[in-house]
């Protein structure tokens, strides 16, 4: 995606490629990668807005009038074989009028829908209205019913949220048992959170489009002409063969070209199946487990929290500060509050902020958002750059299919390295990235935790877990204060065994406190939950007001130590007595900088006691409560430790050397993060860990914002920083015509995400909203996937090359040798039927055979593609050229003086004999430089040929059937036998284009591209033209 105000492509013959970057001026150059952008006057006057109606400056995300305006613009031969791999915008608009009409006449449709699946048979009783069931006192239809109307009577009616739960059979404390009995009940009472999908396209469907090519009419149109004449004029026996021979060849393109595309659509249907299964938690037995979204059954009790979605229609039993955004429903960009008043959550929203449980009412049809998906099919739903960039330009037709295998096997590949790519575009540009802003936690870091230091007091607990050393009261509150602020949970296994559960931080904080001697259910049930803030990552801490007997209320308060520690006023003492804290807060600035120098999260606790009477007991002012922040007293301060992931540091140096910075950027202390920053390698050394190498979020967000692009580029870490801090950052970054690669795992880091060039959210950690504005899922939340994803990124692109260059020697070779001969001679050596299996070779198999290369290290020590570099590089046209010359002088000799060499004159149809010789030269010119075309600038380019396994299978299938056209299939290709001396001559014309390219690799090539050249008068006229 380019950055705002630059130009991503010009109306030449072969645009640039718009999804890459500017090189970074320390690294090395790389050839293949093309030339630096240094910019000159040139430069400046080609990237004047212009009105060219290919200019697409933000290729992710395009809007679908800048698609239209394209389409529009150009005239495209074949336009229905070249637009088959783009988004369809006609199937666009309808998904987005079906959207529509579902959210304004729900119920019809639902009814309709039922319907039609009950006379299909594809759903059971789930469709049939009842009042009541076999095993439930409420029926499906009036459950539907009460959830989709929002029908609060009804709720009343029933006894509320609780009342309800009894008909459902569901303990809205321990959830559902969840045995395979009681679901398969529920299931068959209340039906599935799946919905009917609309079948894909059958492979006679992609038969029956694959022929709708002019190309392909037109020969079979020739193809019928023929056997006609020859029928006529040459009788039954012989007269079918070259009409035979041009059905046959356009029947087997036909077959290879269905197949291909039938298999990349089981690929992305495939994908889209794996980005819908979202693995979320729910209440069972008393436990909080992980299921996928799809095992949802009615009766499940689900928490959420902010970034969430919600996984089924239900109703709100409790939450705090709970708000939805139900713009996915609604079309309205409004964030709704729940509560008591309105209790109704409707499937696909997300949790925009707070926390809440729920009972599951719907699932499935029986939701809106099971109908919306149930009526729109889903398909890659986007446009890559690349399928942008080729569809208009003057290349051969193979090339969108070479773009879409690269794609489909490289998304495939990549979930095997634990990437999940939810945008297509993302392979292309993550290849380009300059700079990736990493999270420390989990990602960096093994998101591991546990309490290693601890301080009560003034006193450093030298073994935390020994609740000796602390005071009983300072312990009560501690264990109270862990036990009521937290969103995680503790309880006994089947097996006897303590269970945690919860975020990272809190599963720490929480065993630390059983270590204490915490009884986790008593300390919960002795005090009544008031108010809770949820932790906020803007301001880094939270906090709850809980009431402990009829006139006492506690409010405790959690977060980043320096934060906490600003609002106490007092502290505990290891007596149990209250201190002043004034006197004593370098030393508890002097522990948390200790502690984060040893790489520590630094975590405060701390409490203050508060008059019931202050408490609103309206519930609506208690929702609107402010918990008091001031006047804290601080119980304890934890230092957290979080090993870095092993690894970490090598692949952080594999950025640097692929002139990648890594920039990290946290919520941390600014001390802990440059200790992780130093031991991942992000910083070389202690000198370094100055500003403005190192910044506090707060200092960069109070810059101007030319201030912030000017610091944006020799930031290294970021400490303390908020989402907003985070998206500055990326502005900065990209105005300043970087790539920019981010990593979230947030809700609030959804705009960083989007704005980003490449979103990166974490599978593990990540919440529903992160995911969903993010480009790729990192599955395992490690940095060194984000690294296999650029190896990936780069080798999509490095394919291409391989493929253009590859079949533009071709086309070349075949239509020079053709013209000369026909202008010269009026006869051409290759004929319809010969073209039509080098077209084969070329387009279909070589794509195949190029497409599906491997990454390998050399792509990391290169640097990133420029924004504007051109898709064929001058290293590309050399060698092209070069081949191209060579075969087309080689074979011309043969054309012309082919009869003497070969010494055909006795020869019985010596004509014939040497165009055999011709067309088998030529193929195997192919096939060997198939070869060359794998390692465009390297010479040795038989490395690692062995390992994939596709293009050693399809060069070797190529050549037999090249043995089996030239020695058995002559009739249909009007060729002859070749005796083992011409086989020897076309083998050694073949095998002359390696040393050929191995010495062709040494002529340097000017780092000026030559596309800039021809681009440059072509882009004055257009700006004299638009002044």
């Amino acid at each position: 995606m380019a950055s705002s105000g630059s130009n991503s492509s010009t109306n030449s013959l072969l645009p640039p490629l718009s999804t890459a970057s500017v090189h970074q001026d320390h690294h090395h150059h790389d050839e293949e990668a093309g030339p630096r952008s240094n910019k000159t006057f040139d430069d400046e006057e080609i990237e004047k807005p212009s009105s060219d109606p290919f200019n697409i400056a933000h290729t992710k995300n395009a809007p679908r009038e800048t698609l239209k305006r394209w389409r529009k613009a150009t005239l495209v031969l074949n336009a229905s074989r070249r637009f088959r791999y783009t988004l369809d915008l006609v199937k666009e608009e309808d998904k987005e009028h079906r959207r529509r009409m579902i959210r304004s006449h729900a119920q019809v449709i639902r009814a309709a829908l039922l319907f039609r699946l009950a006379g299909e048979r594809e759903i059971g009783p789930t469709a049939t209205p009842s009042t009541t069931t076999v095993d439930y006192a409420i029926g499906l239809e009036e459950l539907a019913s009460m959830t989709r109307d929002h029908n609060i009577s009804a709720l009343q009616h029933y006894g509320g949220v609780k009342g309800l739960s009894e008909l459902l059979k569901t303990n809205l404390d321990k959830g559902i048992n969840g045995d395979e009995t009681e679901l398969l009940k529920r299931r068959s009472s209340f039906g599935s959170n799946t919905y009917p999908r609309k079948k894909g396209r059958s492979f006679l469907r992609f038969l029956w489009e694959a022929w709708q090519d002019l190309t392909l009419i037109i020969l079979i149109v020739a193809a019928v002409v023929s056997l006609a004449l020859g029928l006529k004029t040459e009788g039954l026996k012989e007269g079918w063969y070259d009409g035979a021979s041009i059905a046959f060849a356009v029947f087997l393109v036909i077959i290879v070209t269905a197949v291909s595309d039938y298999r990349q659509s089981l690929q992305f249907q495939n994908l889209n199946q794996e980005k819908q299964n979202i693995q979320l938690e729910v209440k069972r037995g008393g436990r909080t487990v992980k299921i996928s979204i799809f095992d949802i059954v009615v009766g499940d009790v689900v928490p959420m929290k902010i970034g969430d979605q919600v996984p089924a229609d239900g109703i709100l039993i409790a939450g705090h500060s709970l708000s939805i955004d139900e713009s996915s429903m609604t079309g309205e960009s409004k964030i709704v509050t729940k509560d008591q008043k309105a209790p109704f959550l409707m499937s696909g929203c997300k949790v925009a902020d707070g926390v809440g449980t729920m009972l599951v009412t719907g699932v499935g049809i029986n939701t809106e958002w099971g109908l919306l998906m149930a009526s729109i099919s889903e398909d890659t739903g986007e446009e890559t750059p690349l399928q942008v960039t080729i569809v208009v330009v003057a290349v051969p037709e193979g090339l969108p299919l070479a773009v879409t295998l690269t794609l489909a096997y490289s998304m495939r590949k990549m979930m095997d390295d634990k990437a999940l790519v939810r945008r297509l575009s993302a392979c292309e540009t993550m290849g380009s990235a300059t700079t990736i802003c990493s999270d420390k936690t989990g990602t960096l870091t093994l998101n591991q935790m546990t309490i290693v230091e601890a301080y009560a007091g003034r006193k450093k607990i030298k073994s935390p877990g020994d609740s000796s050393q602390l005071h009983p009261l300072l312990s009560s509150l501690l264990i109270e204060g862990i036990a009521q602020n937290t969103i995680g949970n503790v309880f006994i296994s089947k097996d006897g065994h303590t269970e945690v559960s919860g975020s990272p931080t809190e599963k720490a904080i929480l065993s630390w406190a059983i270590m204490l001697g915490m009884k986790f259910d008593v300390v919960r049930s002795e005090s009544v939950v008031l108010h809770v803030f949820p932790f906020n990552s803007e301001k880094k801490r939270g906090g709850v007001a809980v009431k402990r007997n009829e006139s006492e209320v506690h409010i405790h308060w959690k977060g980043a130590a320096e934060i906490v520690l600003a609002s106490c006023k007092e502290y505990l003492d290891s007596n149990g007595s209250l201190q002043s804290i004034e006197e004593d807060k370098d030393f508890f600035n002097a522990a948390i900088d200790n502690m984060a120098a040893s790489s520590l999260r630094c975590v405060a606790i701390a409490y203050r006691s508060y008059e019931l009477d202050k408490v609103p007991t309206d519930e609506e002012c208690l929702a609107k409560w402010v918990l008091p922040e001031d006047g804290l007293v601080l119980l304890a301060i934890v230092g957290i430790k979080d090993p870095c992931r092993p690894g970490v540091k090598d692949a952080v140096k594999v950025c640097t050397d692929a002139g990648i910075k890594v920039r990290m950027v946290t919520g941390d202390n600014l001390q802990t993060a440059k200790a992780i920053a130093l031991e991942c390698g992000i910083l070389a050394s202690s000198e370094e860990a100055t500003e403005p190498n190192i910044i506090e979020g707060r200092k960069f967000r109070a810059l101007s914002e030319k201030e912030r692009e000017e610091l944006a580029k020799k930031i290294a870490v970021m400490g303390r920083s908020s989402p907003n801090d985070k998206l500055l950052l990326v502005q900065a970054l990209r105005k300043g015509g970087e790539v920019v690669g981010v990593t979230g795992d947030g809700t609030n880091d959804a705009p960083a995400l989007h704005e980003a060039d490449i979103g990166l959210s974490m599978g593990i950690q990540g919440t529903e909203v992160a995911k969903e504005s993010s480009d790729i899922i990192i599955l395992d939340d490690n940095f060194a996937s984000v690294v296999k994803v650029v190896r990936w990124g780069r080798s999509v692109y490095a394919n291409i090359q391989k493929f253009i260059q590859f079949q533009l020697t071709v086309n070349i070779a075949a239509l020079a040798i053709n013209v000369v001969a026909a202008v010269s001679s009026g006869d051409v050596p290759l004929n319809a039927v010969q073209l039509l299996w080098v077209n084969l070779i070329m387009d279909t198999l070589g794509a195949l055979a190029l497409a599906t290369e491997l990454p390998t290290d050399h792509l990391m020590h290169r640097s990133p593609v420029g924004r504007r570099e051109p898709l064929i590089t001058n290293v590309m046209w050399r060698n092209l050229i070069i081949q191209a010359v060579y075969q087309v002088s080689i074979l011309l000799v043969l054309n012309f003086c082919g009869t003497s060499i070969l010494h055909l004159d006795n020869v019985e149809n010596p004509t014939q004999v040497k165009n055999t010789v011709i067309f088998n030269a030529f193929v195997l010119c192919q096939i060997f430089n198939e070869f060359n075309a794998r390692k465009p600038d390297e010479i040795n380019v038989f490395s690692g040929v062995t390992r994939n396994h596709l293009f050693m299978v399809i060069v070797g299938m190529t050549l037999v059937l090249q043995i089996i056209i030239i020695e058995f299939l002559g009739k249909f290709t009007s060729t002859v036998k070749l005796n083992g001396k011409q086989w020897l001559i076309t083998i050694v014309i073949g095998l002359v284009s390696w040393p050929l390219a191995m010495v062709g690799k040494l002529i340097p090539v000017p780092r000026t591209s030559f596309a800039k050249y021809f681009r440059l008068p072509i882009q004055r006229c257009r700006n004299r033209r638009n002044a």
